[in-house]
C-alpha cells in the first residue's frame, strides 16, 4: 500500500511539473504560430514563400517562427510516412502489457526499444503497465515476436494482444485560434 501511494505521488507531482511547462508553453505561441501551423501539418512540403504569403508575413518571418517551434519542441518532425503494408507489414497490432512491478518500467522499455517491429510504445494507467504498438509481416511473425521477444523480457508479467483489422481515422491535434 505503501507502494502504491508513492508512486500515485510520485505521477501526480509529474503532471503537475508537465502542466506548468505546457502553461508556459501555450503562452509562447501566438495566432500566427497557430496559421502556420495549421498549414504546414495540412501539407509538410508547402514551401515556405507560399506560408509567408497566406499568413501575410516575410518568408524569413516564417523560417524564424517554424525554427522556434520546433526548438520549443512544438513541432516535432516532419516528414514521409512510409506505408507499413506495402513493405509487408500486414498485421497491426496493439500489445497490452503487464509489469511485475510499475519500476521496471524504464528497463523494460530500453528492451523494447531493441524490437524494430515495434513502433510506440506508451506508459498507461488501467489494466495495462504499458501499451505498444507493432507491426508484424504475419500472425506467425507475431506470435515470435509476442512470445520469444516481448514475453522473454525480465519484468513481463503478462501481455493482452489487439490486432487492428482497420485504421478508420488517423489525424493531428486541432489546431484552435482562440
Amino acid at each position: 500500500m505503501l507502494m502504491l501511494l508513492k508512486m500515485f505521488s510520485y505521477i501526480c507531482l509529474q503532471i503537475v511539473r508537465n502542466l506548468k511547462k505546457l502553461t508556459n508553453l501555450m503562452e509562447k505561441i501566438d495566432k500566427l504560430d497557430k496559421q502556420i501551423m495549421e498549414i504546414i501539418s495540412s501539407n509538410a512540403r508547402i514551401p515556405f514563400k507560399d506560408v509567408a504569403s497566406e499568413c501575410g508575413v516575410s518568408r524569413a518571418a516564417i523560417h524564424q517562427r517554424v525554427q522556434r517551434l520546433i526548438d520549443l519542441n512544438v513541432i516535432v518532425g516532419s516528414g514521409y510516412h512510409v506505408n507499413p503494408k506495402s513493405l509487408g507489414y500486414t498485421t497491426c497490432t496493439y500489445v497490452g502489457i503487464c509489469l511485475e512491478k510499475g519500476s521496471m518500467y524504464k528497463r523494460v522499455v530500453d528492451e523494447l526499444r531493441n524490437i524494430p517491429e515495434i513502433v510506440e510504445c506508451h506508459y498507461t494507467t488501467g489494466p495495462y503497465s504499458m501499451l505498444v504498438k507493432l507491426y508484424a509481416r504475419d500472425n506467425e511473425q507475431l506470435m515470435d515476436l509476442l512470445n520469444n521477444k516481448i514475453q522473454g523480457i525480465q519484468g513481463v508479467d503478462s501481455t493482452e494482444t489487439l490486432i487492428s483489422l482497420d485504421q478508420s481515422i488517423k489525424k493531428e491535434v486541432p489546431i484552435s485560434f482562440d
